[in-house]
C-alpha cells in the first residue's frame, strides 16, 4: 500500500504536466517555454515567455512601448501589412487572417495597450519589443477565436505573426511608422505656431522700432517685421520635416535578417510595403537594396535632424523674445509676455519669461539627443544596427517633447504678447543707426563723425544735422523717415 507521502508526490508530479492552458485555468498562470527553458506566465497577459525574458533583463528607463501609443499602433500597422502580405501567396490560411486582423483592429480602437510593456532600452536590436508584439497579437486573436491563450498549435506567435520577417525589418520598419505618425501630430502644432507668429506680425507691422547687431543698435525696422521674420524661420521647418519624413517611407520589410530575403514569401517584400502604403496612404516603398537598408539608419538620422534644426530655430526666438522683454525698468522692455506665475520666492512683483525659458529647455534635451542618434546611427556593425532602440527612444522623445511645448508656448505665450511702443518710439528717438541712411548722400566719414558727436554729446542726429546746416528739412524728411527705411 503507498503511502500518503507517495500519493502527494504523484499528484503534485502529474500536475505539473498537465497541459499548459488547463494549469493556467486551475493555478493561475500558464507554462510557456523557448530555448532557455520554461516560464509561468500571468494567465491574464496576453504577452508570452520572451515578452516575459525582456521584463526581467531590462528594467531600465521605465519608458515602455505602451508609453507611445503611435508605437504600439506602428507596430500592429506593420503586423497587418504582413499578414495581409503573407495570405496573398498562399502561406497562411483564412482563419489566421481573419483572427490576426480583428486582434489588430482590437488595439488599434485602443485596447490591450498595457500589454506592451517592454523598455524602449533593451539589447538585441529590438527582438524583445517584436516578440510582444508577436504575442500580444497572437493571444489576442486566440481568445477571439474561442481559444485559450497559449494555444499556439493554432496561432503562433513565430510562425504565423513574424512569417517572412525578422525581427531585423519589422522592427526598423514599425519605427520609421511611428515616427511617421508623431510628425503628423507636431506638424499642426508647427503650423499652429506659425500662424500665430504671423498674427503678431500683422498686429504689430506699424510699429516702429530699432533693429540691432551684435546687440548694438543698427538700422530701423517695425516690429511687425520681427515677428515675421520668427514665422518664416519656423516655416522653413515645416518643409525640412516633411522631407525627412518621406524618407522614411523607404522600408526593408521581408529582408529578414540581412536583407537576403531568406525565408520570406514569394512577392511579400513588394506586397507588404503596398499594404502598409494603402494603410497609411503614404507612398510606402520597398528598398532598391535591403541589404543595405537593414543596417542604415540615415533616415532615423535624417529626421533627427530636422527636429535638431527646428530646436535650433524655436531657441533661437525664445532667447530673443526673453531679451526683448527684459526688464521692466533696466532693459529692454519693448514687449509684454503674458504674465503666468510669480517669478520668486524672495523679490516681491518678479515674473519670470518661463515659457520661452521652458522653450530653452526643451529645445536643449532635443539638441542631445540627435547627438545620441547620430552616434547609434554611425555605430552599428556590418550588417545590422543593434543601436536603433537607442535611435527611436531619442526621437520619439524628442516629438512627444517638442509637440507639446510648442503648444503651450503658442497659447500662453506667442497669443499673449503685447507691444510696448513707446519705448520702442524713445528708443529711435535717442538712436544713433538712423545715421547709416545718410551715407549716400554725406558719405561714410561724415556720417561716422556725426555718429561719434551724438554719442559723445547725447544729441540727437537730426539735431546735429540741423546745426550744422547739412541738409534741407525736405531731405531729412525723405532720407530719414524711419518707416522708408524699414523697405515696406
Amino acid at each position: 500500500m503507498l503511502s500518503m507521502k507517495k500519493i502527494f508526490l504523484s499528484f503534485i508530479v502529474g500536475f505539473m504536466f498537465l497541459p499548459a492552458v488547463l494549469f493556467a485555468q486551475d493555478g493561475g498562470f500558464r507554462i510557456e517555454k523557448d530555448l532557455l527553458g520554461e516560464k509561468q506566465i500571468p494567465n491574464d497577459a496576453y504577452y508570452g515567455v520572451q515578452t516575459l525574458r525582456a521584463l526581467e533583463n531590462f528594467q531600465i528607463s521605465g519608458v515602455t512601448t505602451k508609453d507611445y501609443p503611435e508605437l504600439v499602433n506602428a507596430f500592429v500597422l506593420v503586423k497587418l501589412a504582413a499578414i495581409r502580405a503573407n495570405y496573398e501567396s498562399g502561406a497562411l490560411p483564412k482563419y489566421v487572417l481573419d483572427a490576426v486582423e480583428k486582434a489588430c483592429a482590437e488595439v488599434l480602437a485602443g485596447k490591450y495597450h498595457d500589454q506592451f510593456l517592454v523598455d524602449l532600452y533593451q539589447g538585441g536590436a529590438g527582438t524583445s519589443a517584436n516578440m510582444n508584439v508577436n504575442e500580444v497579437l497572437a493571444n489576442i486573436a486566440l481568445e477571439m477565436s474561442g481559444k485559450q491563450k497559449g494555444d499556439y498549435a493554432y496561432i503562433e506567435p513565430h510562425d504565423h505573426l513574424n512569417m517572412s520577417q525578422s525581427t531585423n525589418d519589422s522592427y526598423p520598419t514599425s519605427l520609421h511608422v511611428a515616427i511617421i505618425l508623431m510628425n503628423q501630430k507636431l506638424l499642426p502644432e508647427l503650423e499652429a505656431l506659425v500662424k500665430s507668429f504671423e498674427s503678431k506680425g500683422k498686429e504689430f507691422e506699424n510699429i516702429l522700432k530699432m533693429g540691432r547687431t551684435e546687440l548694438q543698435d543698427a538700422v530701423p525696422m517695425t516690429l511687425g517685421q520681427e515677428f515675421y521674420a520668427f514665422a518664416s524661420q519656423l516655416k522653413a521647418s515645416i518643409e525640412e520635416l516633411k522631407q525627412a519624413e518621406a524618407h522614411l517611407y523607404v522600408i526593408n520589410m521581408g529582408g529578414t535578417a540581412i536583407g537576403t530575403k531568406l525565408t520570406a514569401q514569394k512577392g511579400f517584400v513588394e506586397n507588404c510595403a503596398k499594404h502598409l502604403g494603402d494603410i497609411l496612404k503614404k507612398k510606402i516603398v520597398s528598398a532598391d537594396d535591403l541589404i543595405a537598408a537593414t543596417s542604415d539608419l540615415s533616415g532615423f538620422a535624417n529626421y533627427s535632424n530636422a527636429l535638431n534644426t527646428l530646436s535650433i530655430r524655436l531657441s533661437k526666438i525664445a532667447s530673443d523674445l526673453i531679451l526683448l522683454a527684459s526688464g521692466p525698468r533696466t532693459a529692454l522692455f519693448e514687449i509684454n509676455l503674458p504674465p503666468l506665475q510669480p517669478g520668486s520666492s524672495i523679490m516681491p512683483g518678479k515674473v519670470n519669461p518661463v515659457m520661452p525659458e521652458l522653450m530653452n529647455l526643451v529645445t536643449f534635451k532635443v539638441m542631445g539627443n540627435n547627438v545620441a542618434v547620430t552616434i547609434a546611427s554611425k555605430t552599428g556593425q556590418l550588417q545590422l544596427n543593434a543601436y536603433e532602440p537607442l535611435a527611436i527612444s531619442c526621437i520619439l522623445e524628442s516629438q512627444k517633447l517638442l509637440t507639446n511645448t510648442m503648444k503651450a508656448f503658442r497659447t500662453s505665450c506667442i497669443d499673449g504678447i503685447t507691444a510696448n511702443e513707446d519705448v520702442m518710439t524713445k528708443y529711435i528717438n535717442q538712436s544713433v543707426g538712423i545715421v547709416t541712411a545718410l551715407n549716400p548722400v554725406l558719405g561714410y566719414e561724415k556720417t561716422t563723425e556725426l555718429a561719434k558727436e551724438a554719442l559723445e554729446t547725447g544729441k540727437g542726429i537730426l539735431e546735429l544735422i540741423r546745426e550744422q546746416k547739412l541738409l534741407t528739412e525736405e531731405q531729412i524728411k525723405e532720407l530719414l523717415d524711419p518707416k522708408k527705411m524699414t523697405g515696406q
